[in-house]
């Protein structure tokens, strides 16, 4: 696939193929123009780049018998279903995909969380291929886990808001799990400025710091009953099952520790070797936390979720004790105190919605007001701080609901 730089495309010009945003939105199809008010658009959304298998052109795409974009009569009948998966695509879109308009916060978010999906679905298929055919391709785990830096990168507030079903998880935990843990865990990493080789592999380690639960019952990490010793004892073993699965695929050896050491605690006290903080890897740090930050925010048959705030919370606590202390506050500013995707009563009576981060302080976040929208239409969104506007308490999502079908 081809880049193109968005300043670089001169107005007016087409492409000779769909073009994308971060290699999964659709941008132009061959026979609309790229106009200097989509380059704009791009440039204030903060998309530097476009993808296609294309090149540009002065004129319109031409294909042989046929005007632009529009395929030769004599392959119509073949060429049927593409021509309908497509239509359905775009229109699935719809006018959030104006090249001329900029997409709406809920149109950009709909589009993130259907792509979001889709790199779950890849971890589902991952999984499934092990458990069959027992397989596991590095190269294609890491180019994946490339594309998903690049997307988080560009839509972090968004994909920080997303949250799984319930008949998701209970339908695949372990898939779920290893999804958020994942975004979690790159989230982590870029704070602490990781070069793009090493948020690979991290990636691909918190993909796969689970793997080793499918060679175990799943009724003994989704069960709803107390475990007995034994079961306890099969437990503590999945991080070395784990890593003896990525040795025999000759994954990188950094990679297989973060997935071996991932229950280790800087205290001494985990499992499965006891080490003590010196001597745990630095991708296991990152994955204990989102793993752990993860767990304690999801639902499981044998406990209640607790939400984002009190989640943190839970995390911070164990500083010096579980985990690793740079790794909570690059959690900490990354999703703040109050993290994106929480409802949130504030000072003035209102109600809002936290969707961004305060890069200076994490106490402070952006938050969007619920109900609420500006003269143009759009929704009201404010900076929270100590002596202006701020946060009196988290709110429950059944709470921020409610407050929404008002």
């Amino acid at each position: 696939m081809n880049t193109f730089n968005v300043m670089e495309i001169p107005d007016g010009y087409f492409f000779t193929d769909d073009a994308f945003l971060d290699k999964k939105f659709l941008l132009v199809t061959p026979g609309v123009p790229y106009t200097s008010q989509l380059s704009r658009a791009l440039r204030e959304w903060d998309f530097l780049k476009i993808y296609s298998e294309g090149e540009t052109s002065e004129q319109p795409f031409m294909k042989a018998g046929g005007s632009p974009g529009e395929p030769k009569r004599e392959a119509a009948a073949e060429e049927a279903p593409q021509r309908a998966a497509k239509q359905e695509k775009e229109e699935s879109q719809g006018e959030a995909l104006d090249p001329n308009q900029p997409l709406s916060d809920e149109a950009r978010f709909a589009l993130v969380e259907k792509s979001y999906q889709e790199y779950q679905d890849f971890i589902a298929e991952l999984y499934t291929r092990y458990a069959t055919r027992k397989e596991l391709q590095l190269q294609v785990i890491s180019d994946k886990v490339k594309e998903l830096c690049d997307f988080i990168k560009s839509n972090k507030r968004f994909v920080l808001r997303i949250q799984p079903s319930q008949e998701n998880r209970d339908k695949n935990y372990l898939v779920v799990h290893a999804m958020r843990s994942t975004v979690y865990a790159i989230v982590i990493a870029i704070q602490m400025k990781f070069p793009i080789h090493k948020l690979i592999e991290l990636g691909v380690g918190a993909i796969l710091h689970e793997i080793g639960m499918i060679r175990l019952p799943p009724q003994l990490y989704m069960g709803n009953k107390a475990l007995s010793q034994p079961e306890k004892n099969a437990i503590l073993t999945h991080p070395v099952i784990s890593y003896n699965i990525l040795r025999e695929f000759s994954f990188p050896l950094n990679i297989c520790l973060g997935v071996l050491e991932h229950h280790e605690r800087e205290n001494g006290e985990g499992y499965p070797r006891k080490l003590g903080k010196e001597k745990i890897s630095l991708y296991a740090k990152i994955i204990a936390v989102a793993c752990s930050y993860e767990a304690v925010t999801a639902p499981r048959p044998y406990k209640e979720a607790r939400d984002a705030y009190s989640g943190i919370i839970d995390i911070m606590k164990n500083q010096g004790r579980q985990y690793d202390e740079t790794v909570i506050r690059a959690l900490l500013f990354s999703l703040s105190l109050y993290p994106i995707g929480l409802y949130v009563l504030l000072s003035n009576d209102k109600i809002g919605l936290v969707t961004d981060v305060n890069p200076e302080n994490p106490r402070y976040p952006i938050v969007q007001l619920l109900n609420e929208a500006k003269p143009d239409g759009s929704l009201r969104v404010i900076e929270t701080s100590e002596y202006g506007v701020n946060i009196v308490r988290p709110l429950s999502k059944e709470e921020g609901e409610a407050y929404l079908k008002k």
